[in-house]
This record gives C-alpha cells, sequence and structure tokens, in this order.
C-alpha cells in the first residue's frame, strides 16, 4: 500500500470536524472533548495513515479523545495530559499490544470505563469487514455491534446506554467516572461475568489502569473459553496486588 503524505491525509475540501461537532453539540449525552497539540494529531496521522475525510481521522487531528456521558465512555484521540494513550499507543507500540497477542485484524478505538473495548474489523472476526465489535465484561466474548465507527460515534452520543449498560451502573456512577483519568477504569470483583443476578452495587469497586484492565480481562477469557457452561470456578485475589 501506498504510503500517503500528511498534506494528503489532511482533506481540506471536505473535512469530517466540521460534522464530528455538529454531533456533539445535538448529543444527547454530556460530551467532553479533550484538547490536543496540533504536532500529535498529525504523527498520529502519518503512522496510521488515517484521512480527515473520516470521522475517525478528524477525531485525531483535533481532540486529544473525546468522554461521554460522564466519561463512561472514551474514544481516543491523540492524547491529553487527562488522557495520554492514543490510538496510536494503543494499536501500535508497547506493551499492550504485545499482550494482545497481536491480533491482527482488529484495531481499538474506544473503551468504557468497565473495561469494555470497542474495535473496529479488519478481519479478525468473521462479521462484516468495517463492523465494530465489543470486547464484553460480562461474557468476555467480542461481539458484532452491527455498527460502522461513525454509527458506533453516533450511538455512544445519542443512543440508550442505559439500555446497553443495563445492571452495570450503580448510584452515583456520574462522579466516579468523573474523578478518574480517561487511563483508568473500574475494575468489578466479583467479576461481572459471574453470579449476574448479584447487584453490581454491592460488588467491590477500584480504580484500574486501563492497560490491565485489558490483560485481566483478556488472560480470563483465554483461561475460561474452552470451559463447558455451568462449571464452577474459584478465584483467589491477592488484596495486596
Amino acid at each position: 500500500m501506498q504510503h500517503r503524505s500528511l498534506q494528503e491525509l489532511i482533506n481540506t475540501e471536505d473535512p469530517a470536524w466540521p460534522l464530528v461537532q455538529e454531533w456533539i453539540a445535538t448529543a444527547h449525552h454530556t460530551v467532553e472533548v479533550l484538547p490536543t497539540e496540533r504536532e500529535k494529531g498529525e504523527e498520529t496521522l502519518l503512522h496510521l495513515q488515517i484521512t480527515t475525510r473520516s470521522p475517525m481521522g478528524a477525531i485525531v487531528l483535533e481532540t486529544g479523545g473525546i468522554l461521554i456521558d460522564h466519561g463512561w465512555l472514551r474514544f481516543l484521540g491523540a492524547g491529553n495530559e487527562r488522557m495520554q494513550e492514543t490510538l496510536l499507543t494503543w494499536n501500535t507500540s508497547g506493551a499492550v499490544l504485545e499482550d494482545r497477542d497481536r491480533e491482527h485484524g482488529t484495531f481499538l478505538i474506544a473503551y468504557d470505563i468497565l473495561g469494555g473495548f470497542f474495535a473496529l474489523n479488519g478481519g479478525a472476526f468473521p462479521g462484516q469487514p468495517g463492523n465494530i465489535y465489543y470486547f464484553a465484561p460480562d461474557s468476555l466474548k467480542w461481539e458484532d455491534m452491527n455498527m460502522s465507527y461513525s454509527q458506533i460515534l453516533n450511538w455512544a452520543l445519542n443512543g440508550d446506554l442505559e439500555q446497553f449498560y443495563q445492571g452495570m451502573r450503580w448510584p452515583d456512577w456520574e462522579q466516579d467516572c468523573a474523578s478518574l483519568s480517561g487511563d483508568f477504569g473500574i475494575s468489578i470483583y466479583p467479576f461481572l461475568f459471574t453470579n449476574k443476578e448479584m447487584p453490581i452495587a454491592t460488588r467491590s469497586r477500584r480504580p484500574m489502569p486501563m492497560a490491565e484492565l485489558w490483560r485481566l480481562h483478556r488472560d480470563l477469557a483465554q483461561h475460561l473459553k474452552d470451559l463447558p457452561a455451568g462449571t464452577t470456578i474459584q478465584f483467589n485475589i491477592d488484596e495486596n496486588a
């Protein structure tokens, strides 16, 4: 594939950013757009070869990330002191990529405070290429959202998140979200995929870096994927870890 120059990637005739701004202005949920340095946005565009004609490219160039619904959902951009991890770091370098076993064909674009991750299907999943898949912490499985990047962004801004996250929110969750860095989520124990009748308000909750939540959930998924349904499992948690 030909490597496009920065001038080719920054589309000045038909940029998507004004459209994204319109979506944000009319959003049903709260939205905070984190600023970023122009150089960071340009570097991310160049490395990932994303054009600003797309909403993803526009968000990368113009923002450090976008926090939606009091910070419950975080869309990755080019980085900000309140959300230092970026679309580039999550997908091209560092320990996080190694922990993903270099899953070719997945491209992480967003995550939620519970350690649920949204990824673009580039061939890793059997469904439609370009669809967004969600790694659900209450099932430890990838689920096809049957939406494109633009559609998932609009869903995050205006969709029924209360229904989607039914049973996964607790009293005063808004304050807990707002107090966290965009690079941190909340670890729930007992895990959400166990004892599903247990209210989340009665489970232990503690802040954890998103990279650690990723490792935790992916490791659990790998260890449990071959167990028959209904298998009894026991976890030993080191409180000092």
